[in-house]
């Protein structure tokens, strides 16, 4: 059920966040229908954006992992081979070195856009896997342009359903989880938009190449909490030891993105998308593990979103039960 139920949560959940720019040039006396085309465009334009982003760092990544990786075997031979001497352990550094090289490139492409050819390659040997991600990228598009025209009529129907005597409260509800996941996703927003202007100017002063792609993914993968400062922060460890090797560099990135984590958790998120949503890390990362699992990558993403629309539910019942005559007696 969840591969039939994750293109129409990813549809609901877009629709949701374009739905201020639909409203917006709807204002401007445009027709729904164009508002709603606009609209999608906008959206793809984004994800098209943040793929591209991901496509130039390979481009920078790769070529200096095949250039770097000579240097990188002779500094662990002169580093652990006394050691491997002490203990009676040989090692032919000469064969591993050409093993490796040989490896690597066979595996790994030059550039960026060989990887990808390969990769797609390999995805169009599998029919079955193109046409079902091609249904779901339109239906996704289709359900999400509806809805962006027919949000307030689909919630009409919705509140029909409802029994007249619970209509109160449910509105009470949905009114709550909007106003926590606008708060959420505007924060969000501008967080990203600062963070990204402030990784992408510090690792341009330290001269690391693809600064501003860098800086970009770094702060966009901070809606994914715990591991995505994590990936951003391999990425540009990483970057820095293949251009520069353990130096100085090193120690500018790790500085500068503990002060960006300092900025980013203390001062930007508590104050723009307000307090923490209240749940405990084991949580969060089980709600990452549950939500992934589910609905793949895209359920990593909203699992923060999601877990905080379940805990208004789960205050809403426990306030029920624990005012209720049979918890008090």
């Amino acid at each position: 059920m969840a591969e039939i139920f994750t293109p129409f949560l990813a549809a609901f959940i877009l629709a949701y966040i374009l739905r201020p720019a639909f409203l917006w040039l709807e204002g401007r006396r445009m027709p729904a229908i164009a508002a709603a085309g606009l609209s999608v465009i906008l959206g793809l334009a984004v994800v098209i954006a943040i793929l591209g982003l991901f496509i130039g760092l390979l481009k920078i990544e790769i070529p200096l992992i095949k250039e770097q990786l000579p240097d990188w075997i002779a500094n662990t031979q002169a580093w652990l081979g006394p050691k491997l001497a002490e203990l009676h352990l040989n090692v032919d550094w000469g064969a591993l070195k050409t093993t490796v090289s040989q490896k690597i490139s066979t595996h790994i492409s030059d550039n960026a856009d060989s990887l990808m050819t390969s990769t797609f390659e390999t995805v169009l040997m599998s029919g079955s896997s193109v046409i079902a991600a091609f249904v779901n990228s339109v239906l996704i598009i289709f359900v999400m342009f509806y809805l962006l025209i027919d949000w307030d009529h689909f919630f009409g129907l919705i509140k029909k359903i409802v029994p007249v005597r619970a209509q109160e409260t449910v509105h009470h509800l949905a009114m709550h989880t909007d106003g926590l996941l606008s708060q959420y996703l505007r924060g969000m927003v501008i967080v990203i938009s600062i963070m990204s202007a402030f990784y992408s100017i510090g690792l341009s002063l330290i001269g690391i190449k693809g600064a501003v792609a860098l800086g970009v993914f770094t702060a966009l993968m901070i809606v994914i909490p715990y591991i995505g400062i994590t990936l951003g922060l391999t990425l540009a460890v990483l970057s820095a030891i293949l251009q520069f090797g353990i130096g100085t560099e090193l120690l500018a990135v790790l500085v500068l993105y503990g002060i960006g984590q300092f900025l980013e958790g203390f001062f930007l998120t508590p104050r723009l998308v307000g307090e923490r949503i209240g749940l405990h890390p084991v949580a969060v990362l089980f709600a990452l593990l549950l939500f992934g699992k589910l609905f793949g990558f895209f359920g990593v993403l909203l699992a923060l979103p999601i877990s905080a629309v379940s805990l208004v539910l789960v205050q809403y019942l426990w306030s029920v039960y624990t005012q209720s005559s049979w918890y008090q007696k």
